[in-house]
């Protein structure tokens, strides 16, 4: 008569079994989805309701007070004009987040939208629009973007247009390699076997699970596009001279950096809190849209 195993072997047969299977990502999705939308929350509500309850208005000169430190009134102090830094930092937030945002939905049609139509439509049309792609990938994104801005001139649209033809090719190529992961799968094949047309296929199968890398491509996106639309401020090719952008309020106060340090930290400390916020955003949204990491949980 054969023994009952004991509880120590069938601990270590579970474990044995286990060991050949795929490691398991524990780290729970909602901490860092949770942290990255408190942060973009929080800049976001400040960014739509800080300049209507401030009194101060952000272009508002007084020569007098320039570099003047914070104090009661002005809580982060003026800038080399007598600005208040504060009402111009709440007001380049709107700036710098709908920079971001256009940019990303700009670079996801050209480049995500663009790419998947023209894996599914046929050889042909891959090879021209990746053909472009190739092009404009040759260049560094910030020199196709100082390129295309002194072509196109100053201002926020122009600045989005530059950025998001920049970044479309990268989500281009993260489009056609998931795409081809997905269309070698199993299921891709089935939906064909039962006469569903590429785009019909890409539309109701490939489309939703490509989701994930795409959004976590767009969440890396947009703190780049708020970093290169500072560094084009910076260098007086982004937005418009008389817009208060975080990347013209360093520009105005590097030259002042000893006199008054409150000036360039309020906008770089800004900049930092951002690109915190959506990296913490693209790892939750990663952890969670992943299909792979829903099947093993």
């Amino acid at each position: 008569m054969a023994a009952w195993p004991s509880r120590r072997s069938a601990r270590v047969a579970e474990a044995a079994l286990g060991a050949g299977a795929p490691p398991r990502d524990r780290r729970p999705a909602s901490l860092p989805l949770a942290f990255g939308c408190a942060i973009l929350g929080a800049v976001l509500l400040v960014a739509i309701l800080g300049p209507a309850l401030l009194p101060h208005d952000p272009l508002t000169q007084q020569i007098a007070a320039r570099n003047a430190p914070p104090d009661a009134v002005h809580w982060l102090g003026r800038d080399h004009l007598g600005r208040d830094i504060l009402a111009r930092l709440l007001e380049g937030t709107r700036i710098s987040l709908g920079v971001a945002l256009g940019t990303t939905l700009l670079a996801l049609l050209l480049g995500a939208g663009l790419g998947l139509a023209a894996e599914a439509s046929g050889r042909v049309p891959a090879f021209i629009v990746f053909g472009a792609f190739d092009m404009v990938r040759a260049l560094p994104s910030i020199l196709l973007a100082l390129t295309l801005m002194v072509a196109l001139g100053t201002g926020t649209g122009p600045l989005m247009l530059a950025l998001g033809i920049a970044y479309a090719p990268h989500l281009g190529a993260v489009a056609r390699a998931a795409w081809r992961r997905e269309t070698a799968a199993g299921y891709v094949a089935a939906a064909r076997v039962l006469g569903a047309s590429r785009l019909e296929t890409l539309w109701r199968h490939v489309a939703p699970n490509m989701a994930g890398v795409l959004v976590t491509q767009a969440a890396i996106i947009m703190p780049r596009a708020i970093t290169t639309e500072s560094v084009l401020s910076f260098f007086g090719l982004g937005v418009s001279p008389e817009t208060p952008s975080w990347g013209r309020m360093i520009a105005g106060a590097t030259r002042f950096a000893e006199a008054a340090p409150h000036a360039v930290a309020a906008p770089v400390a800004a900049l930092c809190l951002v690109t915190v916020g959506f990296a913490l955003l693209g790892d939750g949204l990663r952890l969670r849209l992943d299909p792979l990491r829903r099947r093993r949980a």
